[in-house]
């Protein structure tokens, strides 16, 4: 079965690029949502708009005591049989005098219910209607409409009863106007089934006794209008405050969205790109989480580049240093193959066993080299106490050394009481100071001293390996740590060490964040004692 990876080309990143970006959509949808609930509660007016009604109803209902008080007094006259009542044409004309600097309805009630006096002419059933309003530009109508509609969404009026205006009131009919005739005094406010506001108010008309009821009628067109002017009033802020959010979201998510493509694009560069040319944009002047995020993705481009570096130039190593021992092992081959005599033999085959040791010891230190990265990159640090793997380092070293008095000895100068620990992998530091202790033991001469010592410096924890041997050549101070360097002693067997010991050790030690050194070790008289390998290792890696 064959599997196909499906990429997307630069052109749909392209394509891509140029539409209004999720995260653009996400900025101006968050803030516009925002600003929308906030204005559509302040749209509400609820109880402003009830504030206003109840002044009204106040005023109403003193406009109606004024008007009852002055009928009571002004259109009266006697009755045959004796008392006072109500004078219909003199009512009538009192109504209307009284109500005409008004906007109000006035109607005039007698004992009996009966309305004797309208400050308006009753409409006709065939009254014909009046012609509709004429437009005023399309423009206009749409926003009339859409403020009705947004203005009829707030249910400010649920409560309120329902006023259904008669041409012909019946005080029968009237149930407030019941309560006047029975000296009760009443404002109430009411919605039409139009959806529009009513105000009444009733009271009753006296003369020491009562008279009748009177009923003043408003609609609540002032009221319609106040709220209506503040909630214009509130629509041009949210216009004007919705331009300047949209303006500020645009920039905020520009300045996000922008350097974020930015980067992902040269990242997509560099990941299809076959050369170096291709670098990640430099924000770090914003000094902000993308400043961080381009700093980030440069370094790790950086970091890609020299592994890949690192890479090429082990794998150019490791072809270098197996074709030694191949091209010795294939010339001892061929040259046995062409001698018949044993004893001429045995030598060649010495050789070529010898060479398939190397090999095979090569194989293993440079598969075990190109492990640990992948190895460490994996683990989890812990706390290590560098203490007490040189003291369990020295006494295993005094333990196998007794049977051989000539070799080196291992002394550990240890501080007491002072921590030592870090955080890392104690199985490769252990395997660091094995390969600085043996590499030092193999320089040291017969009965000499190897000297392993430890302290605190500052914020780190610093390691020495000190010897006793010739110390290293003028100008390889720095070359000992590359991969397959040798410099052994004259008396070792060739092809004994890989040259990959102080390289490993370089790169556990740098994992740890960390440094390895080594330096000459001077004698009293100038020339050269030993060699110092020193390791240093923060508190906290």
């Amino acid at each position: 079965m064959v599997s196909v990876i499906a990429t997307k080309s630069p052109d749909s990143f392209q394509s891509r690029r140029r539409r209004l970006s999720p995260l653009t959509r996400r900025i101006l949808a968050l803030n516009v949502l925002a600003l929308a609930i906030l204005v559509g509660g302040v749209m509400y007016l609820g109880r402003y708009q009830d504030r206003l009604i109840q002044d009204e109803l106040e005023a109403l209902n003193t406009e109606a005591r004024i008007f009852g008080g002055a009928l009571g007094v002004g259109a009266v006259e006697a009755q045959p049989g004796g008392g006072l009542r109500l004078a219909p044409d003199l009512a009538r004309l009192m109504v209307r005098g009284l109500a005409e600097p008004t906007e109000t309805r006035t109607r005039l009630f007698d004992t009996t219910g009966t309305l004797i006096g309208d400050s308006q002419i009753p409409e006709s059933a065939t009254t014909t209607p009046s012609p509709p309003a004429p437009s005023s530009g399309w423009l206009v109508d749409r926003l009339a409409r859409f403020y009705d509609t947004i203005a009829h969404t707030f249910p400010s009026r649920d409560q309120l009863p329902v006023f259904k205006e008669r041409p012909l009131l019946q005080a029968s009919l009237s149930a407030d106007v019941q309560r006047a005739l029975a000296g009760e005094v009443s404002a109430i406010a009411w919605t039409t089934p139009e959806g529009g506001l009513t105000l009444t108010a009733t009271v009753p008309v006296k003369h020491d006794a009562i008279l009748g009821a009177l009923l003043l009628t408003q609609n609540g067109d002032r009221i319609e209008a106040a709220v209506q002017s503040v909630r214009i009033d509130i629509l041009h802020v949210f216009a004007v405050t919705l331009t300047v959010t949209v303006a500020l979201s645009l920039y905020l998510a520009s300045s996000i969205v922008r350097p974020i493509r930015l980067l992902a694009q040269a990242a997509d560069q560099v990941r299809r790109g076959h050369g170096r040319h291709q670098e990640i944009p430099d924000f770090t002047n914003r000094h902000d989480e993308i400043g961080e995020l381009s700093l980030a993705l440069r370094e790790m481009t950086a970091a890609l580049w020299a592994r890949m570096d690192a890479i090429e130039h082990f794998a150019a190593d490791v072809s270098h240093e197996l074709k030694n021992p191949l091209s010795s092992l294939r010339s001892a081959v061929e040259t046995a193959a062409r001698i018949q005599d044993i004893n001429r033999q045995r030598p060649l085959m010495a050789i070529i066993e010898d060479d398939v040791r190397r090999l095979d010891r090569l194989i293993s230190d440079i598969s075990h080299a190109s492990r640990i990265d992948a190895e460490l990159s994996r683990a989890e640090t812990e706390t290590v106490d560098i203490g007490a793997i040189l003291r369990m380092l020295a006494d295993i070293h005094t333990a196998t050394s007794t049977d051989a008095p000539q070799l080196p000895r291992l002394a550990a100068q240890l501080p007491e009481g002072i921590d030592l620990t870090v955080r890392g992998f104690e199985g490769r530091l252990v395997q660091v100071f094995q390969n600085l202790i043996a590499n030092a033991l193999s320089f040291s001469p017969p009965n000499g001293i190897v000297l392993l010592a430890a302290r605190r410096e500052g914020q780190a924890v610093e390691i020495s390996v000190t010897d006793q041997g010739p110390g290293i050549p003028e100008g390889k101070l720095e070359a000992i740590f590359d991969r397959f360097y040798s410099e052994r002693p004259p008396a070792e067997k060739f092809g004994t060490h890989s040259g990959l010991g102080l390289s490993i050790s370089k790169q556990i030690v740098e994992a740890h964040h960390g440094r390895i050194f080594a330096q000459n070790r001077s004698a009293p008289d100038g020339s050269v004692a030993g060699a110092i390998f020193t390791v240093r290792l923060p508190l906290r890696a």
